[in-house]
């Protein structure tokens, strides 16, 4: 992965760059002292991956990353907690608090990189038809088998996604829109504008109404017609 680092301290530049020589699967296109010259680079260059200070002069981290309109995969190198609830409304691949050590720095590219391998095999096709994909979840990411799936519920700007078997929902910063793009659109179904459901979990559907396990979801009219069209309409009663 092409790689970058922005920080206004060299030492802090130069123990990211010592970091990157020791990890086979990085290339170090550059390090930059400020946003300014990032900027300038990723306008430039190729760029898969940017490991970026937040308090800099001029533009801070926060701010440079929410003026691009496309966005390299993010790791955030910083001193301060307090922007943590930031990198994550950012999506950030991780958050790594200086003094950081060479494991925990490798924890953190690992993450990208499987997350860089699983965009590229998604990018091969119009859908992302395998076997599992990964959200972000408690400032991490978290893998998400697709067969396990048995609803995911809308939560305003969040989801929250339910896996048999697992006692509470994984809840991830993505839309309904997002979620319904990335399942199968043979297995999985949006009922209503809160509910995604999985077909093959469905015990039963009655009217307006559908049954997974205990739990029963309603049918708006706007979704109906598709799920009729999925399953046979005389099991419709």
């Amino acid at each position: 992965m092409r790689c970058i680092a922005v920080d206004d301290e060299t030492p802090a530049l130069y123990l990211v760059e010592d970091n990157i020589k020791k990890v086979p699967f990085l290339e170090l296109v550059k390090t930059c002292k400020n946003a300014f010259e990032a900027i300038q680079l990723l306008q430039q260059e190729s760029v898969d991956l940017m490991f970026l200070d937040i308090e800099m002069p001029g533009i801070n981290g926060v701010e440079f990353l929410q003026s691009l309109p496309s966005r390299p995969m993010v790791i955030f190198t910083t001193a301060y907690k307090k922007y943590a609830l930031e990198g994550y409304d950012l999506d950030v691949i991780d958050y790594l608090l200086k003094p950081f050590t060479f494991d925990r720095f490798l924890i953190a590219v690992n993450k990208a990189f499987e997350y860089h391998n699983l965009r590229i095999k998604g990018q091969s096709s119009n859908e992302v038809q395998a076997d599992c994909f990964f959200v972000h979840a408690d400032y991490s990411l978290t893998k998400i088998a697709v067969n396990q799936i048995e609803y995911i519920e809308s939560l305003k700007d969040y989801v929250k996604i339910y896996l048999a078997g697992e006692p509470r929902p994984v809840i991830t910063n993505i839309s309904m829109r997002t979620m319904e793009e990335k399942l199968p659109k043979e297995r999985f179904i949006r009922i209503h504008r809160s509910y995604i459901i999985s077909l093959e979990r469905i015990v039963s559907i009655r009217k307006n109404v559908v049954l997974i396990g205990t739990k029963s979801f309603p049918i708006s009219d706007h979704y109906r017609e598709r799920l009729s069209k999925l399953i046979d309409p005389q099991k419709l009663v």
